[in-house]
């Protein structure tokens, strides 16, 4: 795959970016931002997603969403690239994730995109080489869904390096000054965190996200 510098993925027709979204292969990862205020955070966050070829960034709450000029600008033209999909809240999300079991993601592979007024969605189709199995319902139990991962520093999260990571799973963060809400805290599967040994409480949105991205898809 031909890799584009920022002037080139800003130049692309939003016509093309279509049809090279569709030719990625896309890691079963998903990424839920919650209540970012800062444009700039978005756009770094659509960048990261990028890198990682995650399968769909949700913007939740009073997240901004492109074609607001400052993500298009901080995001070097990847929000054409990355599927994402607006909801009112980061629940919203979540229950719409439970509801897609992890053999209906293994079991599929990328179609085009389809848009909608406030959306990119990533439709599916199945993989013809059947390389993945799907086992009974009476197989299936919590194991068959994703898991959602908070990173947030609460009283019950854990250091990020000592949770347990399997795939498809999304990773939620929240507003740069107070974080992930507790009701969405209440509805994840875990929290984790990133330790801090200086003065500063907490790193930046997308660097934090970065940090646990990376480490869980090297598991």
């Amino acid at each position: 795959m031909t890799r584009l510098n920022s002037k080139e993925l800003r130049d692309i027709p939003e016509s093309e970016a279509e049809d090279i979204s569709a030719d990625i292969k896309r890691r079963p990862l998903y990424l839920i931002v919650e209540n970012v205020y800062d444009t700039y955070n978005i756009g770094g966050l659509f960048r990261l997603a990028d890198a990682l070829a995650v399968s769909k960034i949700y913007l939740c709450g009073d997240t901004e969403t492109p074609p607001n000029h400052k993500i298009q600008k901080a995001s070097v033209g990847t929000y054409k690239i990355v599927p994402w999909e607006y909801k009112t809240s980061a629940l919203e999300a979540i229950e719409e994730l439970r509801q897609i079991s992890k053999f209906e993601f293994l079991n599929s592979k990328q179609a085009p995109i389809t848009k909608t007024q406030n959306s990119v969605i990533l439709s599916e189709t199945k993989n013809p080489n059947n390389q993945y199995m799907d086992p009974s319902p009476a197989k299936r139990g919590q194991d068959d869904k994703i898991r959602i991962i908070a990173i947030e520093q609460s009283k019950d999260s854990i250091p990020y390096t000592e949770a347990e990571y399997s795939q498809p799973c999304a990773l939620l963060v929240g507003n740069e000054t107070y974080g992930v809400l507790p009701e969405t805290l209440a509805a994840v599967d875990q929290t984790v965190e990133i330790p801090m040994w200086g003065i500063n409480k907490s790193l930046n949105v997308i660097v934090s996200a970065a940090i646990v991205a990376y480490h869980v898809i090297q598991k």
